[in-house]
């Protein structure tokens, strides 16, 4: 084991490094709720929604689609990142001076790359899966014996409503009558006692 005291230091520079991190999170956290101002009101706590009213439940079931559109950006997007050194590498003017083939070759090994996610991005668009489509909301029908005509003779029908204020009435009525009376619950319930 190398005791040597540049290890411990170096451990002790990690450790440092720890603790100012840790600090700094700290700090901050604390000076954003010690000067941050704090007036809340039923705006401020409603529901942001991209600035529209918010309506209905939160538990809504988002599209599975938009997933898939965020995945191929996400691919185009780190595409990029390969062709930036490409691009510095292609152009080096000494590399393509010592040979002359290398500039050839690396023109055609970025044009398999792109190729290859171009036909990716064609094989997605011709499936379908960028087109961001809103389900249809369609009322479900069942195939029934009843004939059609039954169901609008049912509905032109005029029922006779009973008021409910009137049965209400009837009761309290009952009441006022016989307050006296015990009325018997219809069973009287025997307990077995447990066998000691």
């Amino acid at each position: 084991m190398d005791d040597h005291p540049t290890q411990l230091s170096a451990y002790g520079n990690i450790l440092l490094i720890g603790i100012i991190g840790v600090l700094l999170v700290s700090v901050t956290m604390l000076l954003a709720k010690v000067l941050a101002p704090n007036k809340p009101n039923p705006i401020k706590l409603s529901t942001y929604e991209c600035g529209e009213e918010t309506t209905g439940s939160a538990w809504v079931q988002f599209n599975p689609r938009f997933y898939v559109i965020a995945l191929v950006f996400l691919l185009f997007d780190v595409e990029l990142i390969f062709v930036f050194p490409w691009a510095t590498v292609f152009g080096q003017s000494e590399l393509i001076a010592a040979d002359a083939r290398w500039g050839w070759f690396t023109l055609v090994e970025m044009g398999v790359f792109l190729s290859i996610l171009v036909l990716g991005l064609v094989y997605v668009w011709v499936r379908g899966d960028l087109n961001w489509i809103k389900p249809k909301h369609t009322i479900p029908s069942v195939q029934i014996g009843i004939p059609s005509d039954a169901y609008q003779s049912l509905n032109a029908k005029e029922y006779a409503v009973k008021d409910y204020r009137a049965s209400s009435l009837v009761d309290d009525e009952e009441k006022k009558v016989s307050p006296g009376s015990t009325t018997s619950i219809g069973f009287k319930p025997r307990f077995k006692k447990p066998n000691v």
